[in-house]
Formats: structure tokens, C-alpha cells, sequence
């Protein structure tokens, strides 16, 4: 009975976000059906129910006694490791909410579903950064990837988002199942499910079965490429440009963000933990990976003219560099790699508020804008709000002395103390000609005169909140990148040891 008590302490957080789920369920379908209370009432409702509930969560984490072991028969692990990474998920994806809760309302985004969605896939999170066994990773896994693919499709009356919907789907499946098969190839071989086990099992091992390690190699290659998919890093990349633009722009928003700090860190405890012996094998594919990334998402970038295809090869671009402080295999690389994500996905939460602020005015109608050259003359029409978009895109260019600069920096200098030259000079070369897009779009807004149509702008609290944060974050960078550095730092060591 105490192991049931203290194994059902360590997840109380996810309990109580399922158990808020059904409540909301049924307050959902009980109101909807309602003329005065439902439609659209409720949908405004729910978001600010599951504000309240992501709150009451982050309390639940943050405030629990600490427990290192690993409950439910190790299946799950709770160190201080997991433990920060979901305060982390946590704290973004209230911020998430509270940015995006106005917008779906200007959108028609009301039923209550989405948001049930939403917190649905927040606890999809929380499991995976607590697995550590294959049958757990790969329930959380897909579990997060059947909602991923409902969400991308959530605009039924759009004919791009039930097209993006499906491409992921299938993509999605072929994997799913290239994930399922690595997991099985390397049970097969070792009749070992559980993490910690291949870890003690793999350290030091010596032997001359070359169908062994055959099987491992084969297992962990199939590993990676679903990871790298899920991150839609080059060459897996083709479903990415089109579900980013298809998606509704607060469900790409929630698709740059949180897939990429959980899948992350899950490739950091599989590789750098369970099957760090076998580094020699598995960097290769990394260093495949990230050179194709930066070099497919910096020249992909230059001929988009749309926004989210745009935001889609840039990130593509950003995978490639997180993927390099991977190649270290050391605890430098993790800090880097987490310093990283931070700043990206600041970056991100300032580059989509402002353009979810940015709107097309045709008298009577508006509509959210979709080109880049909506930002023409944008520095007379709101001169602050294009001072902000320009040290947003200066720092995701890498140009000093902004902290996406010292991200950069992170994670290419350990990589020249590896002596993976190629690399960092790969790099450094595309981050330069990555810069010219960027300056493209500053040249727009201040170099260029708009069309017939008016721009307008629908910032709300929230938003211009959120901008004003994410830019100061960007331009104080001394202080921040101390506050993250430490952080990161802190993570890594204790998930280390």
C-alpha cells in the first residue's frame, strides 16, 4: 500500500490534469448544448478553466516534495532533471494560453474541444519526460501524435488545414512505426525494456558478434530517424513547411514550441544515458542530420514568401544547431543545448505574438495576414512594433550582442573542442547567409511602401505583454543568459549525476 501511495505521489500532477479533463468534458457537453450558455460562450470558458487548471498544475510540480526514484516499476523516473523540464512545459504553456486564449476567440475558434485537446497533449508531455521504459515513451509518444494530428486538422471548414491534417497523419504513421520497430529490434537482442538497464547492460560490453551490433546500429537508426522526424529535422523535414502552413496560427505556435523541448530531452536521455557506448554509432547520424537541417532550412527560408512557410524553414534551420551541442556527448553540450531551447522558444513566443497582432483590413472584412510583404512600411504605421520584430529577427539570425548570438556561440564553441571542425564552420558559413532573409524582412518594413490595403492591428494585453517581455529578454542578454545558463546548468548536472 505505501508503494502504491508514493508511486501515485509521483504523477499526482498528471492524475489531477486528467481528472480536470473529464470534469471540463462534461461541463463542455452539458453547456454546448445550451442556447444561452453555449456556443461560443463556453468555448471562452474552457480556455480560461484551463488557465486556472495549468496553474493549479504548476503548483502541484513546483511545490512537491522531492522523490529520486523511478515509480509504477520504473516505468516512470522522477529526478531533478524531469522535475525542471516540466516546471519549464509548464510555465510556457500557460503563457501559451494566456496569449492565445483572445485570439481563437478573433479567429472563431470555439469549441470547447480545443482546449481539451490542448491540455490533453500537456499531459502527453509531462509522460514522456517521465519515461523510462520503451513501452511508456512509446504509448506517450503516440499518444501525443494522435493529437497532434486532430489539432492540425482542427479547422474542419479549411481545405489546407484538413490537407495538413492528413500529411501528418501519414507521415506521422510511417514514424510511428519506424519508432516501434528500433524499440523492438533492440528488445529482441537484449530482452531489456527499461533505460537504466541498457545502460548497465551496455557499459563496457566487448564482444565480436557482429550481428549484435548489427541489430543495435539498425535499432538506434530507426530510433533516430522518428525522433528526427518529430522535430522535423532534415531530411525528415517534408511535413513541416506544409502542416505549419495549413494548421490554424495558434496550433502551428503550440507545434514550434513544446514538440521540440520534449523530444529533446527524451533523445538526451535515450543517447546520452542508455546508449552512450555506443556515441560512435549514433553521432553519426546527428551530424547528418544537423548539417542537412541548417543547410535545408537556411536556403529553404530565402524562397518563402509566406509567413509560417517561413517560420517552418527557420526552425528547421534551429533543430540543425540544437542537434549539434548533441554531438559533444558531454555535459557542456546538454547545458548548451538547453540554453538554446530557452532563448529559441522566447524567440518564438515573440515572433508569433506579433504576428498574430498583424491583420488585413478590406472594408467591411479582415483577415490574419499569410505573405511577408504584408510588412511593407510597417515602421510608420507602428514604429515600436517594428523595433521589436527587428531585434526578434536580428537575434534569431545569431547577429551579437543578442542572446540568439550567445546561444549560437554555446553550442558551436564545444563543438570545436571536439574537433568536429566541419561542422562549426558549416555552421558559422549558413548562419551567415541565413542573416540575409532575415534582413529581407527588415528591409520590408522599413524600406518599402504598402499596397492599397491597410494594415491594422488587433494587439491585445496579452500580446503586447508578451512582446515586451520576449524582446527585453532578447536585448538585456547578460542577465538573462547568466539566469538560463545557470538553470541549464544546473539541469544538466543533476540529470548527469
Amino acid at each position: 500500500m505505501t508503494n502504491f501511495v508514493l508511486d501515485l505521489y509521483t504523477i499526482i500532477a498528471e492524475f489531477y490534469l486528467i481528472s480536470s479533463v473529464c470534469v471540463l468534458l462534461v461541463f463542455g457537453v452539458l453547456l454546448s448544448t445550451s442556447k444561452e450558455l453555449g456556443y461560443p460562450l463556453v468555448g471562452f470558458t474552457t480556455s480560461l478553466l484551463c488557465t486556472q487548471i495549468l496553474f493549479f498544475t504548476f503548483n502541484l510540480v513546483f511545490f512537491s516534495f522531492y522523490l529520486n526514484n523511478t515509480p509504477w516499476n520504473y516505468i516512470l523516473i522522477q529526478d531533478y532533471f524531469s522535475l525542471n523540464i516540466k516546471i519549464l512545459t509548464l510555465i510556457f504553456s500557460i503563457c501559451w494560453l494566456f496569449l492565445v486564449s483572445t485570439y481563437t476567440q478573433t479567429e472563431k475558434i470555439n469549441a470547447f474541444e480545443f482546449w481539451i485537446l490542448i491540455l490533453l497533449a500537456i499531459i502527453a508531455f509531462l509522460f514522456i519526460l517521465q519515461s523510462y521504459d520503451t513501452l511508456s515513451l512509446y504509448l506517450s509518444v503516440e499518444f501525443q501524435s494522435l493529437i497532434f494530428y486532430i489539432l492540425a486538422s482542427f479547422k474542419r471548414t479549411s481545405e489546407f488545414s484538413t490537407e495538413a491534417g492528413l500529411k501528418y497523419f501519414i507521415l506521422g504513421a510511417f514514424s510511428s512505426a519506424l519508432l516501434l520497430f528500433g524499440l523492438s529490434i533492440l528488445y529482441i537482442l537484449t530482452g531489456i525494456t527499461n533505460f537504466g538497464d541498457f545502460s548497465k547492460f551496455f557499459t563496457g560490453i566487448l564482444t565480436d558478434d557482429q550481428f549484435f551490433y548489427t541489430g543495435i546500429l539498425i535499432g538506434l537508426i530507426f530510433i533516430g530517424t522518428a525522433f528526427l522526424f518529430k522535430l522535423s529535422a532534415a531530411p525528415f523535414h517534408m511535413w513541416s513547411p506544409d502542416v505549419y502552413e495549413g494548421s490554424p496560427t495558434a496550433i502551428t505556435f503550440f507545434f514550434s514550441v513544446f514538440p521540440k523541448l520534449v523530444i529533446f530531452v527524451v533523445m538526451v536521455r535515450v543517447f546520452m544515458v542508455s546508449f552512450y557506448d555506443f556515441f560512435f554509432i549514433w553521432k553519426n547520424l546527428f551530424i547528418f542530420a544537423s548539417i542537412s537541417s541548417i543547410f535545408v532550412g537556411s536556403f529553404g527560408a530565402l524562397a518563402q514568401n509566406k509567413w509560417k512557410r517561413f517560420l517552418a524553414y527557420s526552425s528547421i534551420s534551429h533543430v540543425g544547431f540544437m542537434l549539434i551541442s548533441v554531438l559533444n556527448g558531454e555535459m557542456i553540450g546538454i547545458v548548451g543545448l538547453l540554453t538554446y531551447l530557452i532563448i529559441y522558444i522566447i524567440t518564438t513566443f515573440a515572433t508569433f505574438s506579433i504576428l498574430m497582432s498583424f491583420r488585413i483590413l478590406v472594408y467591411p472584412d479582415h483577415y490574419q495576414t499569410r505573405y511577408l510583404v504584408d510588412l511593407e512600411s510597417l515602421s510608420k504605421l507602428n514604429p515600436s512594433l517594428s523595433l521589436a520584430l527587428t531585434l526578434v529577427l536580428f537575434s534569431m539570425a545569431g547577429i551579437p550582442p543578442l542572446s540568439g548570438f550567445f546561444a549560437k556561440v554555446l553550442v558551436i564553441l564545444p563543438t570545436l573542442q571536439n574537433n568536429f571542425y566541419i561542422v562549426a564552420i558549416f555552421s558559422v558559413i549558413m548562419s551567415c547567409i541565413s542573416c540575409f532573409y532575415y534582413i529581407r524582412l527588415i528591409k520590408l518594413m522599413y524600406f518599402s511602401y504598402p499596397e492599397l490595403y491597410l494594415i491594422t492591428f488587433s494587439i491585445e494585453k496579452s500580446m503586447a505583454l508578451t512582446i515586451s517581455f520576449c524582446t527585453s529578454f532578447i536585448l538585456f542578454l547578460f542577465l538573462d543568459l547568466e539566469i538560463v545558463s545557470i538553470f541549464s546548468f544546473c539541469t544538466s548536472f543533476s540529470f548527469l549525476h
